[in-house]
């Protein structure tokens, strides 16, 4: 049999070694605040516990069971469908849009640019506080314009739909500027000489944009798709500024922040929230990875 190169197993050695030194401290990192965790939430999740309490009791999948079949997991299953849906379509429309338009070489273009990314760099406590004045009924600059035509301004924040379209209207416009964007640079990147060659076989506007322009803007469409979902489904800031009870505007991660630390205290309830959103988060994304990835054209 032939022997092993010694030269060959020390040079692996060091290369573990380098490899320890290197990654080693990040493993332990991300171990004991990722993973572990992760771990502990899934086995509070089994629990009765209220939070701040020494002591629990078991409850086996009770909290998960309550999560699908109550009719207040139902509504908060019904209001995250609806923000998500409503919210990540809007931006991504909106988004392209506004990229078609700002793609143009015109007179203040740049200007328009950086007005429409400025809100997503803005903190969404203080686009909250900003709109909670525009939607006041009685103070607010919208009940102003409506009472100068005559019309009355709706309770945004007594009826729960209109306070879910509230909150929806409010985030589309925080995060329009960042899809614009994105999508301005997938608009920009697509060789001018495949447009130009559209326009000599007098393809007409509508026909290079369906049949040329969103083909070739399917890698930029992709990435939108899996990040805005994300980015939806945990969104949590404006809406806890904007509706500080809920009314209306439970989605997931403010339900899972209502249960664990706001009025009913149920860390447990809170915990199995937080496992199924892991859950479903890692769904959506492995099942844009594996099937709608292919359908993306990325020469």
């Amino acid at each position: 049999m032939p022997t092993a190169n010694p030269h060959r197993q020390r040079q692996r050695r060091r290369d573990a070694l380098v490899f320890l030194a290197f990654a080693g401290p990040n493993l332990l990192l991300i171990a004991a605040f990722v993973y572990y965790p992760l771990l502990s939430n899934a086995y509070f999740s089994t629990l009765n516990w209220r939070m701040g309490a020494t002591s629990a009791t078991s409850a086996g999948i009770d909290n998960y069971i309550r999560l699908f079949t109550s009719p207040q997991g139902a509504e908060m299953w019904r209001v995250t469908i609806t923000f998500t849906v409503v919210t990540v379509v809007a931006s991504m429309v909106l988004g392209l849009l506004v990229a078609l338009a700002l793609g143009h070489r015109i007179p203040g273009v740049t200007a328009g640019r950086t007005a429409i990314f400025s809100p997503y760099v803005l903190s969404g406590v203080g686009v909250g506080m900003v709109w909670n004045f525009i939607f006041d009924p009685q103070l607010g600059v919208l009940g102003h314009v409506l009472r100068a035509f005559g019309a009355r301004s709706p309770e945004w924040y007594l009826d729960a739909d209109l306070a879910l379209v509230m909150v929806i209207v409010v985030y589309v416009w925080k995060h329009l500027g960042f899809c614009a964007v994105v999508f301005l640079a997938g608009l920009q990147s697509i060789p001018s000489d495949l447009i130009e060659a559209a326009r000599i076989d007098r393809a007409g506007a509508l026909t290079r944009f369906f049949k040329l322009t969103l083909p070739l803007l399917s890698p930029t469409v992709f990435f939108l798709t899996v990040t805005t979902i994300l980015s939806s489904m945990q969104a949590f800031d404006i809406l806890k500024i904007m509706t500080p009870s809920g009314n209306g505007t439970s989605t997931i991660v403010f339900e899972l922040f209502l249960q664990g630390f706001g009025p009913y205290q149920n860390a447990g309830y809170a915990a199995a929230i937080s496992v199924v959103l892991f859950v479903v988060l890692f769904a959506i994304t492995a099942f844009q990875m594996r099937f709608i990835e292919r359908r993306v054209h990325y020469a």
